[in-house]
């Protein structure tokens, strides 16, 4: 251990550790540092430009597959009736719109169909309007709307219809029973479009856009990628696990999906953001309180350069400030070039008082070990 020593010619120590050489003018640059090109070869010293890209941000969640509360069809009848015929008699059928669910007789029905006969006949006191709107009140199907007009005879019994195509989630309806005004019968969904329901953590939410696009991987089919859009972020959080509900709608037109199948959602936050100064990850030299990338200068010099970080994204990192797009980074090997430029900058501490005459050209420094 000593104070550092100068010679004008190369030489080594009395340890056997070689002089490091100083040229004259490197002073001049003071902020970067020279490394030798075997020294460069030898680290595996790499640089790429920086550029302008849009930063991928995925953001990744447990989820689980719902119905599109869109499509759910409750079916009831505005009149008490019989059910005559169970057509749609199992839950899970897939009906058609258009096809019957069950035939009924309704005494109620049959009664507003005399009405309009009667308001509608030579000898009636033709209050056609108001035993039309009887009939609509009542949801009459087209079809019999049509035989009636057609026939002017009350239609007794009759098929009635699947306002929509789907499936049936639920049935209480069973042939030969009463059904009183209003209750339900059936309940029928669309699952040509399902929900996915993922639990994202609060410090994620913040990201989130509508209309961002997922990747949705079911654990029943872990081969396949589902695609699919955020369509809405619910309001509060869960207070058990600080997590946020986000809907995303993922088409199904093959019907494979099924409720309540667990699932792996990935959101592209970054989508739709604009083009960022981004490096390399591996070119962010980050102390904790203190950010740097080294430039490449070319003709192996380098400029450690503090810089100012913003987002991260799939092994990319924004520069905010300190780095222009199209400038070399060193993306490998960086730390030894920061270890050299920390040296040069406490031999420069260490030879600040030295005479500026002691340094002749191509003098060297001992490297105090």
């Amino acid at each position: 251990m000593g104070l550092p020593d100068t010679s004008p010619v190369p030489k080594k120590d009395w340890m056997g550790m070689d002089y490091i050489p100083v040229y004259e003018g490197e002073d001049e640059d003071s902020g970067s540092v020279k490394v030798s090109t075997a020294k460069i070869q030898r680290a595996g010293v790499r640089s790429e430009p920086a550029e302008m890209r849009r930063l991928v941000r995925p953001i990744r969640a447990p989820g689980i597959a719902k119905p599109d509360e869109r499509t759910l069809l409750s079916i009831s009848l505005r009149a008490d009736s019989f059910i005559e015929k169970l057509y749609a008699n199992e839950t899970g059928r897939h009906v058609k719109a258009g096809e019957p669910l069950f035939r009924i007789y309704s005494p109620d029905m049959v009664k507003v169909q005399v009405d309009y006969r009667i308001s509608t006949s030579a000898t009636g006191n033709r209050d056609e309007k108001g035993a039309l709107q009887r009939l609509q009140n009542l949801q009459l199907p087209q079809a019999v709307m049509d035989e009636l007009r057609r026939t002017r005879e009350p239609v007794i019994s009759f098929d009635w219809p699947s306002p929509v195509s789907g499936v049936v989630m639920k049935k209480q309806a069973v042939e030969g029973m009463m059904m009183r005004a209003g209750e339900e019968l059936m309940m029928l969904a669309d699952l040509a479009s399902i929900w996915v329901i993922a639990d994202v953590p609060e410090q994620d939410i913040g990201q989130i856009r509508i209309g961002s696009t997922a990747k949705v991987t079911f654990r029943a089919f872990p081969n396949e990628v589902f695609d699919g859009r955020v369509n809405f972020v619910l309001h509060e959080l869960e207070m058990a696990t600080r997590t946020a509900k986000v809907r995303i709608e993922v088409d199904n037109p093959e019907y494979r999906i099924k409720h309540e199948m667990f699932a792996d959602v990935e959101i592209d936050a970054g989508e739709g953001e604009p083009a960022r100064t981004a490096v390399p990850i591996s070119a962010l030299i980050d102390s904790g309180n203190r950010q740097v990338v080294i430039i490449d200068r070319g003709e192996g010099r380098f400029e450690p350069r503090s810089v100012k970080v913003g987002l991260r994204g799939e092994g990319y990192v924004e520069i905010v400030e300190g780095v222009e797009a199209g400038e070399n980074v060193v993306v490998a090997a960086n730390f030894l070039i920061d270890a050299e430029s920390n040296l040069k900058a406490a031999l420069s501490g260490f030879t600040a008082d030295t005479p500026k005459d002691a340094q002749q050209p191509g003098a060297a420094i001992e490297r105090t070990p």
